[in-house]
C-alpha cells in the first residue's frame, strides 16, 4: 500500500505552486502552514517574501489567491489580516483522503516509511545487577521502549541495547562472600519468580555489605576478588555469572509487568566491553585525544572547569590502571559505529549525567569515531516527584521500589475497572486492571517532555477526566462499543456528504496522524504524539454529542458517521501501540 499524501501536505505543495507562479525567485520558499481556529489553515509565509520582495504583502497574498487551483482539495481561500492566507479544506476531500488511509491493508493507514532508513542504536533501560529497580529506572525504560517503537515505525533499522551495570568493584564483594556462603542464591523450586530472585540477592548484597563495612580481612579477600574477576579467572567469572542470571529472572519480571519486551541478547552490559577497554585507551593516548595526568589517562576540554577554575578532565583510565565509566562508554560507542553500523547513537539517560556525556561524545568525535555521518544524542529526562513536588521517595526516605509503585497503579485501575465494568468476569477486570494500570503509568511519563521533571500523582493518572490514558482507553473502547451495536451495518465513506463542525474537525485531526508520528520520531519526542491522541480523544468526545450516530438522519450518514469512527478508533490503537500503551476492546 503506498502512503497516502496528508491534507496539510497537499495544500503545501498547491500553496508552494501558486507562489512560484506569481514570483519566480520565491520557488522552493515555504509557504509556513499551519491548523488554525479561523479556518482549517493558516498560510503565514507571504509576510516575509513580500519584505524580500519589497511588495505589500496584501497585494502579493491577493496575487497568488488568483493562482491557487481551488476545487479537489481546497474549497476556498481569502486573505486575512496583514498578508496571511486562510484555507478552507473541500469537505470530500477530508473524507476521500481517511478513506484512503483506511482501505490501508497493512494497518499503517497510509503512514509513509523513511525513504532511506538508517540505523539508530538506543541505549535505554539500565538496571544494575543484584540491585533492585527503583522509580528512576521507570523513565528510562517507558521513554526508550516508546521512542524504540516510534523509530521502527517510520522504517528505522532499530537496534536496542540495554547497558547493564554488571561491572565493577562491589562484584568482590558479593563473590567473596557466595564463595564463604555457597548455598544462598539456592532456589526451593524449578519455578523462581523475580520477587524470590530479587529478595535473594538483597539479602546476600546487605549481608556482604555488612561483613565489608566490618571485618577487614573479608574487605582484604574480597578487594582481591575483584582482581581476580577483572583477570578473567574462570571460577570468579562462574560466581559473577550468577549474580547476573538471577538479576536477570527479576528484571525479566519487572519489565514484563510494565508490558515491555525485552531480549536477551539486547542486553549487552558493561562487562560486554571489556575485551575493548585497553584498545580504547591505546587509540585516544596514540591519537593524543587523551594524555597522561599525575598517572592516570585524561582527556581535558578548555570550557569544561571546576569550581577553582581548572579544567576538569574525563578520566578514562585511572592512575591504578582500573577504567572507570568513560573507558566502558567510549568503547560501547567503538562498537555501535564500526560493528553495528549505526549512523545514530541515542542514549536515554538522567539528565544528571549530561556533563559526563557531553564529555565522552566529544572526546569520541575527537578521535573520529562520531562525525557528521553518525551522530550521538543523550535523551536526558528529568526526576519523578512525588506529590509534594520533591524527589519521589518512601515515608521513610528511601527511593521507591519499582515493583510496588505498579503494583499500586494496577489496584487502584483495577477498582476503576471493576466500577464502571458492566459484563465483564474477574479474570477480565484483572487484566484490564492491569492493562489500565501500567497503561496509566506510561502515558503520564510520555506526556510530559523528557527533559521535565513530573509529579508521580497516582489519582491524577487513573482518572477519567483530563489527559490521562484511561481518558483515551474509554474512547477507544467507546467507539468499539458502538461498532459492535450496528452489526449489520459496515462503515463505509461517502465523499458526497456534507460534513458537520464536528465531523470535519475529527477528519482533519485524523488526517493528521502521519505528520505526528513523524515529527514525534524525528525529535525522539513521544510527547508530541500523546497531546495529538489527547486531542483526538477529546475531537471525538464532541463529535459523539453533537452527532448521533447509529441514528443519523440518513443510511448513508450513518455509515459514514461509522467510518469517522472506525479511522479514529484505529489512529488511538495505532497510537496507542507507538507508546507502548494497550487499548482494551471493552472496559
Amino acid at each position: 500500500m503506498a502512503s497516502v499524501t496528508s491534507l496539510s501536505d497537499s495544500v503545501q505543495q498547491h500553496l508552494a505552486s501558486a507562489l512560484s507562479a506569481t514570483l519566480p525567485e520565491a520557488a522552493g520558499a515555504d509557504p509556513l502552514l499551519r491548523r488554525s481556529d479561523r479556518a482549517d489553515f493558516q498560510a503565514n509565509g507571504i509576510l516575509a517574501l513580500a519584505k524580500k520582495a519589497k511588495a505589500n504583502p496584501r497585494e502579493l497574498a491577493a496575487q497568488v489567491v488568483s493562482q491557487v487551483a481551488t476545487g479537489d482539495v481546497i474549497k476556498d481561500v481569502e486573505v486575512s489580516g496583514p498578508g496571511f492566507l486562510n484555507v478552507t479544506i473541500a469537505d470530500r476531500a477530508i473524507t476521500a483522503n481517511l478513506a484512503a488511509r483506511y482501505a490501508d491493508e497493512t494497518g499503517r493507514l497510509g503512514v509513509p516509511t523513511a525513504a532511506d532508513p538508517g540505523t539508530t542504536v538506543i541505549d535505554y533501560a539500565q538496571p544494575n545487577v543484584a540491585k533492585e529497580m527503583h522509580v528512576g529506572h521507570l523513565r528510562s525504560a517507558v521513554i526508550g521502549d516508546s521512542v524504540g517503537r516510534l523509530l521502527e515505525f517510520t522504517g528505522e533499522n532499530v537496534i536496542r541495547r540495554h547497558h547493564i551495570g554488571d561491572w565493577g568493584t562491589q562484584f568482590g564483594m558479593l563473590i567473596q562472600y557466595l564463595d564463604e556462603h555457597p548455598h544462598e542464591l539456592d532456589h526451593k523450586d524449578a519455578e523462581v519468580t523475580g520477587e524470590e530472585a530479587m529478595s535473594n540477592l538483597d539479602r546476600l548484597y546487605k549481608a556482604a555489605r555488612r561483613l565489608f563495612d566490618s571485618d577487614e580481612e573479608f574487605k582484604t579477600r574480597a578487594r582481591r576478588r575483584v582482581v581476580d574477576l577483572q583477570a578473567g579467572d574462570p571460577a570468579t567469572l562462574a560466581a559473577w555469572q550468577k549474580f547476573v542470571d538471577e538479576s536477570k529472572i527479576y528484571f525479566f519480571s519487572v519489565f514484563e509487568k510494565l508490558d515491555m519486551e525485552v531480549r536477551d541478547p539486547d542486553i549487552v552490559g558493561e562487562s560486554g566491553y571489556n575485551d575493548m577497554l585497553a584498545e580504547t585507551c591505546r587509540l585516544l593516548e596514540e591519537s593524543g585525544v587523551a594524555v597522561r595526568s599525575e598517572g592516570a589517562l585524561c582527556v581535558f576540554f578548555e570550557d569544561i572547569k571546576g569550581p577553582d577554575g581548572n579544567q576538569v578532565p574525563l578520566i578514562v583510565q585511572k592512575s591504578d590502571g582500573g577504567y572507570g565509566y568513560a573507558a566502558t562508554d567510549l568503547s560501547a560507542i567503538r562498537d555501535r559505529v564500526f560493528n553495528l553500523k549505526a549512523n545514530s547513537l541515542l542514549y536515554v539517560v538522567d539528565a544528571r549525567q549530561a556533563l559526563h556525556f557531553r564529555m565522552v561524545f566529544e572526546t569520541a568525535r575527537r578521535a573520529g569515531w562520531l562525525n557528521d555521518d553518525v551522530t550521538a544524542f543523550q535523551l536526558a529526562f528529568g526526576t519523578v516527584l512525588g506529590k509534594d513536588g520533591k524527589p519521589f521517595k518512601t515515608r521513610e526516605g528511601e527511593t521507591v521500589r519499582l515493583v510496588d509503585l505498579l503494583d499500586e497503579a494496577i489496584d487502584r485501575a483495577s477498582a476503576v475497572v471493576r466500577e464502571k465494568a458492566q459484563d465483564l468476569s474477574e479474570e477480565e477486570i484483572a487484566e484490564r486492571g492491569a492493562q489500565v494500570g501500567i497503561g496509566a503509568v506510561k502515558y503520564a511519563d510520555l506526556s510530559t517532555s523528557a527533559n521535565r521533571d513530573y509529579k508521580f500523582d497516582l489519582d491524577q493518572m487513573v482518572s477519567l477526566n483530563g489527559d490521562t490514558s484511561v481518558y483515551l482507553q474509554y474512547a477507544y473502547a467507546r467507539i468499539r462499543s458502538i461498532l459492535r451495536k450496528a452489526g449489520e451495518v459496515r462503515p463505509a465513506a461517502h465523499p458526497e456528504l456534507e460534513l458537520t463542525d464536528a465531523e470535519r474537525a475529527l477528519g482533519l485531526h485524523a488526517d493528521a496522524f502521519a505528520e505526528t508520528v513523524a515529527e514525534a520520531a524525528a525529535e525522539y519526542a513521544p510527547h508530541k504524539l500523546a497531546a495529538y491522541l489527547y486531542q483526538l480523544a477529546s475531537l471525538y468526545t464532541t463529535f459523539y454529542d453533537k452527532c448521533p450516530v447509529l441514528k443519523a438522519e440518513t443510511p448513508q450518514q450513518v455509515e459514514n458517521r461509522l467510518f469517522l469512527c472506525d479511522v479514529t478508533a484505529r489512529t488511538l490503537h495505532q497510537g496507542m501501540a507507538l507508546l507502548g500503551i494497550r487499548t482494551p476492546e471493552k472496559l
